[in-house]
């Protein structure tokens, strides 16, 4: 009897490792390469997003490693390859450093998707890139200011994201192509969040100058976290900011409590940039397995399309574009 029952079980076994060998070849096996959750109100709801598509309820055998420096990424990359995936989805902490890593993925004959931000490397390195156009976020924010023409022009503190990220570039690039070109603009002060964007870094950024005295009318923090960190400084030390205050602030991103702000007038400006692109890539996945081309008109593709300052926004306008709580 005891010989039945052994025999049995390992049938048994044998059957659930077969079934699940079987469901493991089945899958699509994915590396996502992005940055950690903690980053911002942004990349929590990107981050989600992609959790969302990339499971094995789709379809995929998914390695995930959220990270925030460009060598963590890399290192991950480099794994992700040696562990055999067919696509890579990336968003990157840095615009440069990856050709040779994407030459070895290209060499492998793994798929790279970017998302969210745009990495400077050849378009063979890569299908698509699922992006939101940093510069034009830039250069959207920069065109609602010139036609605000506020009187006697604009001293910017400068609060800037992680250095030589695409989204930094993009929006940095912008303001400083426009103070060179506006007599009447001044850059006062300029700092940056770090490689966390972080909304401490920019109270102290604004504290300090406060602290000397100097003479802003504009913050231009390069997402919200840190805009609210720069108003959190406004307001301990008593100066007023927003529609009817003395010191402008604009944001990027859209999340929710920022929208908020913009609706209430305590913010002027926030600008889009949309995490949600998850479903895109899962389609261009999804052509590729079935053995079909993109044909995609570009390799690029963008997914956002708006701003928020207080004549468009209102809580539909919330409801519908805003990111978190």
């Amino acid at each position: 009897m005891k010989k039945v029952l052994v025999v049995l079980l390992m049938l048994v076994v044998a059957a659930s490792v077969f079934a699940g060998g079987q469901r493991a070849s089945d899958l699509v096996k994915v590396g996502i390469v992005n940055l950690h959750p903690s980053e911002s109100g942004y990349r929590e709801a990107n981050v989600i997003d992609m959790n969302r598509v990339f499971n094995r309820d789709n379809g995929y055998d998914v390695l995930n490693a959220n990270v925030n420096t460009l060598a963590e990424q890399l290192a991950a990359t480099d794994q992700f390859i040696n562990e055999g995936v067919s696509y890579l989805l990336i968003s990157a902490a840095d615009a440069n450093g990856w050709d040779a890593v994407l030459t070895r993925a290209r060499n492998a004959g793994v798929r790279v998707f970017l998302f969210d931000r745009m990495i400077n490397t050849a378009e063979a390195n890569f299908e698509a890139a699922v992006v939101s156009d940093m510069p034009s976020q830039g250069a959207m924010a920069v065109q609602w200011l010139e036609a605000q023409n506020r009187p006697g022009g604009y001293r910017f503190i400068h609060i800037q994201g992680q250095i030589g990220s695409a989204a930094q570039m993009g929006r940095s690039g912008a303001l400083d192509q426009a103070i060179a070109r506006h007599a009447n603009w001044t850059l006062v002060r300029r700092g940056t969040g770090g490689d966390t964007w972080s909304a401490d870094e920019a109270k102290r950024i604004v504290e300090a100058a406060i602290a000397a005295r100097e003479n802003f009318n504009v913050i231009y923090a390069e997402n919200d976290g840190m805009a609210e960190g720069a108003m959190t400084a406004l307001r301990e030390a008593g100066i007023s900011h927003g529609v009817n205050g003395d010191v402008w602030i604009m944001g990027f991103d859209f999340n929710r409590f920022a929208l908020r702000y913009v609706m209430a007038g305590d913010w002027n400006y926030n600008g889009q940039s949309s995490p949600f692109q998850a479903d895109v890539i899962h389609g261009f996945i999804q052509t590729l397995e079935a053995g079909r081309s993109l044909n995609l008109p570009s390799k690029i593709v963008i997914v956002e399309e708006t701003f928020a300052d207080r004549t468009n926004v209102n809580q539909a306008f919330i409801d519908r574009y805003g990111l978190g709580d």
